[in-house]
């Protein structure tokens, strides 16, 4: 007995020691990345700008948008039972419920499609069904209200209004078909006892598990909050306080923490979160350097030129919205950037149909979005939403270019 319980302490301990080796890896190539010095390299091609979006994506994305987005995946995992998620996102819940909800969720979230991955691995993992769950992939970044604002604002109101419809009404259908699609796998991942929809005992009342998740997310929106055009009305008074109300709620969290939850809640808590880290950054790093070289940055040339893609996307042709499509689902495109950027291309000759489709394909998809959706769901599903994504985008906008009458 004492030589069983002395082996399991050393494994014990070797496990933690293995975890802490990983946690100073990731560090230290967070510490690189983030102050890569892009500015003293010589030369200007594709590695470069690989290289810049990188650094660029280490420090205005991954400590204020991915890590509260993995805290509060280690939260649903976490403080969530199951028959929760079930109940609001289950394959068997009323569909009207389920897909109302995950359609509108990205009113709320607002954040990029690298973002919205760790929340979605924590609910698809908690037993929601893969339709209402891929409904919620694509609203979380998609129906972003201000970037709709932002869209009709400056793009004209046509554009922004067709953006706010089509989003919509791909997360229903994307996620519909979905399900349909995969209706057997979906039954059978259900029916192996995995996902127990009965009632499990909570630990807190449902209102303080509530403030504890509102007040992460508030922190996760306001310290995300973008600058808008401008500065007159109530998008930019928030900016203006936004570090106020995200500290407000950064302390709010924090008071919650410490006084309903347990030591071991909360270990487990960060034990769930770092696991999400782990399985998430990798392929996030490895995407983010391939779409760099690839597509170079706004405004920055990568391997593929810049010209190309103008002179693939002008007027409204099958061939165009099909490659703004599927150039949109492959660029990254961080919360409300893809608006100058269609700005830019429009002036450049693009068409409003391709114009469509590349905003309802880009904002919901990129690169390193797709390699950490194949690792949550696998190849097959995943190359299944994506190609459900583009061919819609490509469909709509070649619509909206018909009515529009084929404007540039």
């Amino acid at each position: 007995m004492l030589q069983n319980h002395r082996e399991g302490q050393k494994m014990k301990e070797k496990k933690r020691s293995s975890q802490r080796i990983k946690f100073l890896l990731m560090t230290a190539v967070f510490l690189i990345c983030f102050y890569l010095p892009v500015g003293l390299l010589p030369f200007r091609n594709p590695v470069f700008e690989s290289l810049a979006l990188v650094r660029w994506y280490a420090r205005e994305h991954v400590l204020l948008c991915l890590v509260p987005a993995f805290f509060i995946a280690g939260a649903i995992s976490v403080f969530v039972s199951q028959a929760s998620v079930i109940k609001y996102f289950g394959a068997k819940t009323n569909k009207i419920l389920a897909y109302g909800v995950a359609s509108i969720s990205g009113t709320i979230l607002a954040v990029c499609s690298c973002t919205i991955l760790p929340l979605f691995s924590g609910i698809y993992k908690r037993g929601a069904g893969l339709g209402p769950a891929t409904a919620f992939l694509y609203s979380g970044p998609a129906i972003n209200v201000l970037a709709i604002i932002m869209t009709a604002r400056i793009l004209g109101w046509e554009l922004g209004l067709a953006r706010a419809i089509g989003a919509v009404f791909f997360s229903i259908i994307v996620g519909l078909l979905m399900h349909l699609i995969f209706l057997k796998e979906e039954r059978a991942r259900h029916a192996n006892g995995a996902f127990q929809s009965g009632e499990e005992k909570e630990t807190r009342p449902l209102w303080k598990n509530a403030f504890y998740f509102a007040s992460m997310l508030g922190f996760l929106i306001f310290a995300n909050w973008v600058k808008p055009e401008g500065n007159a009305g109530i998008w930019a008074f928030i900016y203006s306080i936004k570090w106020y109300l995200s500290f407000g709620f950064l302390a709010l969290t924090g008071i919650a923490l410490a006084s309903w939850f347990k030591k071991n809640e909360v270990t487990s808590w960060v034990s769930a979160s770092w696991t999400f880290a782990k399985q998430i950054m990798p392929l996030l790093l490895a995407g983010i350097i391939v779409a760099g070289l690839l597509l170079g940055r706004p405004g920055n040339e990568g391997f593929i030129p810049s010209w190309i893609i103008e002179k693939a996307v002008s007027g409204n042709s099958l061939l165009s919205n099909f490659f703004a499509a599927i150039a949109g689902a492959f660029m990254y495109f961080a919360t409300l950037t893809e608006v100058p950027i269609l700005q830019g291309l429009i002036g450049a000759g693009m068409g409003k149909g391709p114009a469509l489709a590349l905003l309802l394909a880009g904002p919901a998809l990129s690169l390193p979005n797709m390699l950490v959706i194949r690792g949550v769901i696998g190849t097959k599903k995943t190359v299944v939403y994506v190609s459900l994504v583009v061919v819609m985008a490509t469909i709509s906008g070649i619509i909206f270019g018909a009515i529009m009458g084929g404007v540039k």
